[in-house]
């Protein structure tokens, strides 16, 4: 009888050891559990969501337009040699672009992308007048982005300085037949440079400290990006 019971406590304890090693491991299962949603949740918060990946670029067609006709017409102009042999149709295509271009950017993607915009009017006088506009900040018309005001500048300022590239290999290689068209590419851009430079700045009229100060605003907003 003592034997039995000796044989009954035994039993009894060591039940009561798998159950507290059971609970013990469930414990650790769960808290392991517990570390890994944790984790997980804490990772989904740093990737960005679909509405702020959508928020950098708000107007992708105007930012594809925006630099679709002026770099089809640097690429063509660069190219225009191996696609074919008449020197009309290379000029009218790039003169075309280039134009396209120009309308483009004054009056489209000016408005869309950085809010701004630009015209010269010449009163019953002759005299020139330049007339700015910029978009108010509202609650419906949201300012413009980071990264399409830097798209916007960049090929803005970029291109111009391509063709200015052009207009001296152009004199050194004695290629004259393309100087009207490399002088009408140097001035439709750098049109529109100059306009909306003003226009940023407020229609000051020193464009010496205009373009100073732009210039030393873009490289610093370059840098510190």
């Amino acid at each position: 009888m003592k034997q039995a019971l000796v044989d009954d406590t035994e039993d009894v304890s060591l039940d009561f050891g798998n159950e507290e090693e059971l609970a013990f491991r469930k414990a650790k299962i769960s808290s392991s559990q517990a570390d890994i949603v944790s984790w997980v949740k804490s990772l989904a918060c740093l990737r960005p969501s679909a509405s702020q990946k959508a928020a950098g670029v708000r107007h992708p067609l105007a930012t594809f337009f925006h630099l679709f006709f002026r770099v089809s017409a640097t690429v063509t102009y660069v190219c225009c040699d191996w696609f074919s042999r008449s020197f009309v149709g290379c000029f009218v295509t790039v003169l075309l672009l280039l134009s396209f271009d120009f309308w483009s950017v004054k009056n489209v993607t000016g408005r869309l992308m950085v809010g701004l915009c630009w015209w010269n009017q010449i009163d019953e006088d002759g005299k020139s007048h330049w007339i700015f506009e910029a978009r108010k900040v509202t609650p419906n018309n949201m300012a413009a982005t980071e990264a399409e005001a830097r798209i916007f500048w960049l090929g803005l300022v970029i291109c111009p300085m391509i063709w200015i590239v052009f207009f001296f290999s152009t004199l050194f290689s004695l290629k004259l037949k393309w100087l009207a068209l490399v002088i009408a590419g140097i001035s439709l851009q750098a049109a529109n440079l100059y306009g909306y430079i003003l226009c940023k700045m407020g229609g000051e009229s020193d464009i010496s400290k205009v373009t100073a100060s732009f210039l030393s605003q873009t490289v610093f907003q370059t840098v510190s990006y």
